[in-house]
């Protein structure tokens, strides 16, 4: 299963799946199992995301993605539970169990926002934030 979209921006979003059916509860989500995605932003970044499993609305283009979730752009890699992104809005919410791993450090943390467009993250925890540098 394949699903491509492009915001105002000119920034596109694929997502692949193995599996996928539409969802009981509401029509517009499609549930998805084995999936991979990628965001290809108009400045010629990329972003990819692997999850065991995805919600993709495909009229607001929101996706969620859960379980073994893996995020990997610029020499980065963020392992997390639960990922939202907003492609419309260029925002990705990383939350449950986040580590986000570089050549130069490793970090914790319970949530982190990401602007799609900058890649610039916001760190929004509760509890002390843990930084191991290399």
């Amino acid at each position: 299963i394949e699903y491509i979209s492009t915001n105002k921006n000119g920034d596109t979003f694929k997502i692949f799946a193995k599996y996928g059916k539409t969802n009981l509860k509401n029509s517009s989500i499609l549930d998805l199992e084995d999936v991979n995605g990628t965001i290809m932003l108009s400045s010629g970044s990329k972003i990819n995301i692997t999850s065991d499993y995805a919600k993709y609305n495909y009229i607001s283009y929101e996706s969620d993605f859960y379980e073994n979730v893996i995020i990997k752009y610029e020499g980065n890699t963020i392992t997390c539970d639960n990922f939202n992104v907003n492609i419309e809005k260029n925002i990705a919410v990383a939350y449950n169990n986040v580590t986000v791993t570089n050549e130069d450090s490793i970090m914790n943390a319970e949530i982190i926002t990401m602007d799609l467009i900058t890649k610039d993250i916001k760190i929004n925890s509760d509890e002390k934030v843990k930084i191991i540098t290399n």
